[in-house]
């Protein structure tokens, strides 16, 4: 992996909890979170392109996406912040919508929570970026807590996927040309 020396994950009750180290100061990690053209360029399951509709990268704006992947299958979701403080937390509200950005279902699953709440802290130490995800269920039924608690692995792997192409995108970023 390019740009991470490591990486683990834990639930905690309904909490999931995952760490992972970047190679990169914290300030280039927030701004691949905080503008439309880096974010399209790693957020998302990997193998899937992101088409950004719209970004306002502030409390109450939303990043409203269109993911395809490569069968030509697509998904659309929806971050909804809820706290941004530079370059050290990012709180959202996260959920799949349709091409108008209204909350729906995911596609794949009747009792995975409609929204999940993930804040993001980002920690500086020796020029490196530990960054931590939290993400727990909100306004969720009992049948929709159990089933985010059953998801570890796939929210291992997902959020995974995701931070290897973050890691990609921050080491080619920072790369000679």
């Amino acid at each position: 992996m390019p740009a991470a020396s490591h990486a683990n994950s834990t639930t905690q009750g309904q909490e999931f909890v995952m760490t992972r180290t970047f190679d990169a100061p914290r300030e280039r990690v927030f701004k691949a979170f905080a503008e439309a053209e880096r974010l399209a360029r790693w957020w998302g399951p990997k193998g899937c392109a992101i088409q950004v509709s719209s970004l306002a990268f502030s409390p109450g704006g939303v990043f409203h996406y269109r993911m395809t992947f490569p069968d030509g299958f697509e998904m659309w979701g929806r971050f909804t912040y809820r706290e941004i403080v530079a370059p050290e937390r990012i709180v959202w509200v996260n959920a799949f919508s349709d091409p108008d950005g209204n909350l729906t279902r995911a596609p794949f699953g009747e009792t995975i929570p409609l929204e999940i709440l993930n804040a993001v802290s980002l920690a500086e130490q020796d020029g490196k970026t530990v960054l931590t995800l939290r993400a727990v269920p909100i306004n969720a039924t009992a049948e929709e807590v159990a089933t985010f608690e059953g998801m570890v692995d796939s929210l291992q792997e997902g959020y995974g996927g995701t931070w290897d192409q973050l890691a990609a995108y921050l080491a080619q970023e920072h790369a000679p040309s």
